[in-house]
């Protein structure tokens, strides 16, 4: 299935099912906001990674991702002097077949695509999240802050996304883990960096502080 979506490009990975709080105070993505707003719900843009250049500024520059996730907005605040803070859900992932720059903010022609467990889900799930509940108490004990307990869902594909969303990790690692084909191979693949971070944090006495930022509000 393909469709054509506003596109906001951003320098990090939303997966599906969390949540991604941005503050919009570019004109090109206010502009997107108030459009979006005049549409009935679901309300939705494609957040895609920048693989080259940066979020602000000319278009011109940027390498996007060829993976990207739908954000739906679920809530938005405006301010008086035209700055909007939202936050925002993913929804589905979908691969980008053509960009549009015809328009202030770009646009693109999208194929969604489909989410499967693939082949034995469960015993990659179970032993990645033993794996990752490690991975927490290493976290911890190299001075990251203790976060709410985290219950694990049942569903292969849910449980990959929150463990790649809660994981520390690069945007090129974050974005391997989108463009996995099933949550099998994704999981697969968390297994694999879980393993890498947790000897690194056993290594280091300390976490560096540029990699707990996880979760802090985005501006476009």
């Amino acid at each position: 299935m393909t469709a054509r979506l506003p596109l906001f490009p951003l320098g990090t990975v939303l997966f599906p099912g969390l949540v991604l709080p941005l503050h919009i105070f570019e004109e090109r993505y206010r502009l997107l906001i108030r459009e979006l707003l005049e549409e009935p719900r679901p309300r939705r843009f494609g957040v895609v990674g920048i693989e080259l250049g940066h979020e602000v500024g000319d278009g011109a520059a940027r390498r996007l991702a060829p993976v990207g996730c739908t954000a739906e907005i679920r809530v938005v605040n405006p301010h008086d002097d035209g700055r909007f803070d939202v936050v925002t859900v993913g929804g589905e992932r979908f691969r980008l077949l053509q960009v549009d720059d015809s328009r202030p903010y770009l646009s693109g022609e999208v194929e969604f695509l489909p989410e499967e467990a693939g082949t034995e889900p469960d015993a990659a799930a179970g032993r990645v999240g033993r794996l990752f509940r490690l991975y927490r108490l290493r976290l911890e004990a190299a001075g990251a802050p203790a976060g709410d307990p985290v219950e694990l869902p049942d569903d292969p594909v849910r449980l990959s996304y929150l463990i790649a969303g809660a994981m520390v990790l690069d945007q090129r690692d974050k974005q391997r883990l989108l463009e996995a084909a099933d949550a099998t191979q994704r999981l697969w693949a968390e297994h694999e960096l879980l393993r890498r971070e947790i000897r690194l944090l056993d290594a280091l006495p300390t976490v560096p502080a540029g990699r707990l930022i996880e979760g802090a509000v985005h501006p476009n």
